[in-house]
Protein backbone atom coordinates (compact mmCIF):
# COMPACT_ATOMS: atom_id res chain seq x y z
CA UNK A 1 0.00 0.00 0.00
CA UNK A 2 1.44 3.37 -1.01
CA UNK A 3 1.68 6.38 1.27
CA UNK A 4 0.69 9.86 0.13
CA UNK A 5 1.41 13.43 1.07
CA UNK A 6 -1.42 14.29 3.43
CA UNK A 7 -2.61 17.63 4.77
CA UNK A 8 -4.05 17.94 8.27
CA UNK A 9 -5.87 21.01 9.54
CA UNK A 10 -8.31 22.10 12.25
CA UNK A 11 -11.95 21.72 11.30
CA UNK A 12 -13.53 23.54 14.21
CA UNK A 13 -12.92 23.20 17.92
CA UNK A 14 -13.94 19.52 18.01
CA UNK A 15 -12.71 18.24 14.63
CA UNK A 16 -9.68 17.67 12.42
CA UNK A 17 -9.67 17.18 8.64
CA UNK A 18 -7.08 14.86 7.06
CA UNK A 19 -6.82 15.28 3.28
CA UNK A 20 -5.20 13.13 0.62
CA UNK A 21 -4.50 14.29 -2.99
CA UNK A 22 -7.74 15.59 -4.48
CA UNK A 23 -8.28 12.73 -6.91
CA UNK A 24 -11.04 10.13 -7.04
CA UNK A 25 -9.14 6.85 -7.13
CA UNK A 26 -9.63 3.46 -5.53
CA UNK A 27 -5.98 3.43 -4.41
CA UNK A 28 -6.39 6.69 -2.48
CA UNK A 29 -9.68 5.54 -0.95
CA UNK A 30 -8.00 2.28 0.11
CA UNK A 31 -5.25 4.25 1.85
CA UNK A 32 -7.86 6.45 3.56
CA UNK A 33 -9.69 3.37 4.85
CA UNK A 34 -6.46 1.67 5.91
CA UNK A 35 -5.46 4.68 8.01
CA UNK A 36 -8.98 4.95 9.42
CA UNK A 37 -8.79 1.35 10.60
CA UNK A 38 -5.27 1.86 11.96
CA UNK A 39 -6.50 4.82 14.03
CA UNK A 40 -9.43 2.81 15.36
CA UNK A 41 -7.33 -0.24 16.19
CA UNK A 42 -4.24 1.36 17.69
CA UNK A 43 -4.54 5.11 18.27
CA UNK A 44 -7.95 6.53 19.18
CA UNK A 45 -10.66 5.55 21.64
CA UNK A 46 -13.73 5.21 19.43
CA UNK A 47 -15.95 5.89 22.45
CA UNK A 48 -14.66 9.47 22.28
CA UNK A 49 -13.94 9.83 18.56
CA UNK A 50 -16.05 9.58 15.42
CA UNK A 51 -14.22 8.97 12.13
CA UNK A 52 -15.89 9.90 8.84
CA UNK A 53 -14.04 8.72 5.69
CA UNK A 54 -14.93 9.71 2.11
CA UNK A 55 -13.24 9.97 -1.29
CA UNK A 56 -9.87 11.43 -0.22
CA UNK A 57 -10.31 12.55 3.39
CA UNK A 58 -11.11 11.57 6.95
CA UNK A 59 -12.85 13.89 9.39
CA UNK A 60 -12.01 13.14 13.04
CA UNK A 61 -14.61 14.39 15.52
CA UNK A 62 -13.90 14.54 19.26
CA UNK A 63 -17.25 13.99 20.96
CA UNK A 64 -16.42 15.19 24.47
CA UNK A 65 -13.80 17.92 24.55
CA UNK A 66 -12.04 20.64 22.60
CA UNK A 67 -9.06 19.39 20.58
CA UNK A 68 -5.51 20.58 21.23
CA UNK A 69 -4.68 20.87 17.53
CA UNK A 70 -1.02 21.78 18.07
CA UNK A 71 -0.52 18.47 19.83
CA UNK A 72 -2.83 16.23 17.81
CA UNK A 73 -1.79 17.23 14.27
CA UNK A 74 1.91 16.27 14.66
CA UNK A 75 0.81 13.05 16.36
CA UNK A 76 -1.49 12.16 13.46
CA UNK A 77 1.39 12.66 11.02
CA UNK A 78 3.53 10.27 13.07
CA UNK A 79 0.71 7.73 13.17
CA UNK A 80 0.27 7.97 9.41
CA UNK A 81 3.99 7.36 8.77
CA UNK A 82 3.88 4.38 11.13
CA UNK A 83 0.55 2.91 9.98
CA UNK A 84 0.43 -0.81 9.45
CA UNK A 85 -0.22 -1.88 5.89
CA UNK A 86 -3.00 -4.37 5.35
CA UNK A 87 -4.99 -3.10 8.33
CA UNK A 88 -8.45 -2.73 6.90
CA UNK A 89 -12.02 -3.73 7.50
CA UNK A 90 -13.74 -6.31 5.35
CA UNK A 91 -15.43 -5.03 2.21
CA UNK A 92 -18.59 -6.38 0.65
CA UNK A 93 -20.15 -6.45 -2.79
CA UNK A 94 -23.86 -5.65 -2.46
CA UNK A 95 -26.23 -6.63 -5.26
CA UNK A 96 -29.15 -4.20 -5.21
CA UNK A 97 -32.38 -4.67 -7.20
CA UNK A 98 -33.66 -1.82 -9.34
CA UNK A 99 -36.96 -1.61 -11.20
CA UNK A 100 -36.53 0.47 -14.36
CA UNK A 101 -40.29 0.61 -15.02
CA UNK A 102 -41.36 3.81 -16.77
CA UNK A 103 -43.35 4.84 -13.68
CA UNK A 104 -40.13 4.80 -11.67
CA UNK A 105 -37.60 5.89 -14.30
CA UNK A 106 -38.83 9.48 -14.45
CA UNK A 107 -35.94 10.64 -16.65
CA UNK A 108 -35.03 7.37 -18.35
CA UNK A 109 -36.45 8.35 -21.73
CA UNK A 110 -34.89 11.81 -21.56
CA UNK A 111 -31.51 10.28 -20.70
CA UNK A 112 -32.01 7.85 -23.56
CA UNK A 113 -32.58 10.75 -25.96
CA UNK A 114 -29.59 12.74 -24.67
CA UNK A 115 -27.19 9.81 -24.93
CA UNK A 116 -28.62 8.47 -28.19
CA UNK A 117 -29.05 5.04 -26.65
CA UNK A 118 -32.12 2.89 -26.19
CA UNK A 119 -33.51 2.56 -22.68
CA UNK A 120 -32.57 -1.13 -22.70
CA UNK A 121 -28.95 -0.20 -23.55
CA UNK A 122 -28.86 2.22 -20.63
CA UNK A 123 -30.24 -0.40 -18.25
CA UNK A 124 -27.75 -3.00 -19.50
CA UNK A 125 -24.80 -0.64 -19.02
CA UNK A 126 -26.02 0.58 -15.62
CA UNK A 127 -26.34 -2.99 -14.31
CA UNK A 128 -23.16 -4.40 -15.87
CA UNK A 129 -20.68 -2.33 -13.83
CA UNK A 130 -19.46 -2.62 -10.25
CA UNK A 131 -19.45 0.69 -8.38
CA UNK A 132 -17.33 1.88 -5.45
CA UNK A 133 -18.97 3.56 -2.45
CA UNK A 134 -16.80 6.71 -2.18
CA UNK A 135 -18.92 8.54 0.35
CA UNK A 136 -22.14 8.47 2.33
CA UNK A 137 -23.82 11.80 2.97
CA UNK A 138 -26.17 14.55 1.76
CA UNK A 139 -28.95 12.39 3.22
CA UNK A 140 -28.48 9.62 5.82
CA UNK A 141 -27.62 6.55 3.78
CA UNK A 142 -27.11 8.35 0.43
CA UNK A 143 -24.25 6.52 -1.31
CA UNK A 144 -22.05 8.35 -3.80
CA UNK A 145 -21.13 5.59 -6.24
CA UNK A 146 -18.14 6.02 -8.55
CA UNK A 147 -17.31 3.93 -11.58
CA UNK A 148 -20.17 4.96 -13.87
CA UNK A 149 -19.38 4.13 -17.52
CA UNK A 150 -18.24 7.24 -19.38
CA UNK A 151 -20.99 6.85 -21.97
CA UNK A 152 -23.64 7.16 -19.23
CA UNK A 153 -22.39 10.53 -18.02
CA UNK A 154 -25.15 13.13 -18.06
CA UNK A 155 -25.24 16.49 -16.22
CA UNK A 156 -27.59 17.13 -13.34
CA UNK A 157 -31.07 18.32 -14.22
CA UNK A 158 -31.24 22.06 -14.86
CA UNK A 159 -34.29 22.25 -12.56
CA UNK A 160 -34.18 20.02 -9.47
CA UNK A 161 -37.34 18.29 -8.29
CA UNK A 162 -38.85 19.25 -4.95
CA UNK A 163 -39.75 15.62 -4.19
CA UNK A 164 -37.67 12.72 -5.44
CA UNK A 165 -39.29 9.47 -4.20
CA UNK A 166 -37.48 7.24 -1.74
CA UNK A 167 -35.42 4.57 -3.49
CA UNK A 168 -35.01 6.56 -6.73
CA UNK A 169 -31.83 5.68 -8.62
CA UNK A 170 -30.18 8.60 -10.36
CA UNK A 171 -27.31 9.65 -12.61
CA UNK A 172 -25.34 12.88 -12.28
CA UNK A 173 -22.03 13.52 -13.99
CA UNK A 174 -19.68 10.59 -13.35
CA UNK A 175 -21.70 9.14 -10.48
CA UNK A 176 -24.82 7.16 -9.73
CA UNK A 177 -26.71 6.94 -6.45
CA UNK A 178 -29.92 6.07 -4.62
CA UNK A 179 -32.13 8.47 -2.66
CA UNK A 180 -32.68 6.73 0.71
CA UNK A 181 -35.51 9.10 1.67
CA UNK A 182 -37.93 11.28 -0.25
CA UNK A 183 -36.21 14.64 -0.70
CA UNK A 184 -35.47 17.41 -3.17
CA UNK A 185 -32.88 16.45 -5.76
CA UNK A 186 -31.47 17.19 -9.18
CA UNK A 187 -30.16 13.83 -10.38
CA UNK A 188 -31.61 12.12 -13.48
CA UNK A 189 -33.91 9.37 -12.19
CA UNK A 190 -33.76 6.14 -14.21
CA UNK A 191 -35.31 3.59 -11.82
CA UNK A 192 -36.17 2.72 -8.23
CA UNK A 193 -34.45 0.39 -5.76
CA UNK A 194 -36.70 -1.84 -3.69
CA UNK A 195 -34.23 -2.14 -0.78
CA UNK A 196 -34.47 -0.03 2.39
CA UNK A 197 -31.08 1.70 2.58
CA UNK A 198 -31.40 3.50 5.91
CA UNK A 199 -33.34 2.61 9.04
CA UNK A 200 -32.54 4.51 12.26
CA UNK A 201 -34.12 1.68 14.31
CA UNK A 202 -31.35 -0.73 13.30
CA UNK A 203 -28.05 -1.07 15.19
CA UNK A 204 -26.29 -0.20 11.92
CA UNK A 205 -28.78 2.20 10.27
CA UNK A 206 -26.98 2.06 6.89
CA UNK A 207 -25.78 -1.44 6.08
CA UNK A 208 -23.29 -0.27 3.40
CA UNK A 209 -19.89 1.24 4.29
CA UNK A 210 -17.53 3.54 2.42
CA UNK A 211 -15.22 1.31 0.37
CA UNK A 212 -17.85 -1.36 -0.29
CA UNK A 213 -18.91 -2.22 -3.84
CA UNK A 214 -22.40 -2.11 -5.36
CA UNK A 215 -23.82 -3.76 -8.45
CA UNK A 216 -27.40 -3.27 -9.61
CA UNK A 217 -29.61 -5.89 -11.20
CA UNK A 218 -32.87 -5.30 -13.03
CA UNK A 219 -36.21 -6.53 -11.66
CA UNK A 220 -39.79 -6.33 -12.86
CA UNK A 221 -42.52 -4.36 -11.08
CA UNK A 222 -44.02 -7.50 -9.50
CA UNK A 223 -40.70 -8.42 -7.89
CA UNK A 224 -40.28 -4.83 -6.69
CA UNK A 225 -43.68 -5.00 -4.97
CA UNK A 226 -42.75 -8.35 -3.40
CA UNK A 227 -39.49 -6.94 -2.01
CA UNK A 228 -41.38 -4.05 -0.40
CA UNK A 229 -43.74 -6.49 1.33
CA UNK A 230 -40.82 -8.67 2.46
CA UNK A 231 -39.08 -5.59 3.89
CA UNK A 232 -42.20 -4.53 5.79
CA UNK A 233 -42.53 -7.92 7.48
CA UNK A 234 -38.77 -8.20 8.06
CA UNK A 235 -37.92 -11.21 5.89
CA UNK A 236 -36.09 -9.57 2.98
CA UNK A 237 -32.51 -10.84 2.71
CA UNK A 238 -29.74 -8.59 1.38
CA UNK A 239 -27.55 -10.07 -1.34
CA UNK A 240 -23.89 -9.64 -0.43
CA UNK A 241 -20.55 -11.37 -0.90
CA UNK A 242 -17.10 -10.61 0.49
CA UNK A 243 -15.12 -8.41 -1.91
CA UNK A 244 -11.58 -9.71 -2.35
CA UNK A 245 -10.48 -7.81 -5.46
Amino acid sequence: MSSYTIQIKPFGAHAVLIEWPKRVEDAILDDVLEFEQHLKNYCLDTNNWELVPSYNSITLIQRNQIIEHKTLIPQLKKWYRAKRSGVRKEKYLWRLPVCYDSNFGLDLQEVSDKLNKSTSEIIEKHTSHVYTVYGIGFLPGFMYLGGLPADLNVPRRSTPRLNVPQGSVGLAGVQTGIYPQTSPGGWNIIGRCSVELFNPKHTQPCFVNVGDKVQFYSIERAEYDLHKIETEVGVYQQKKTIWNA
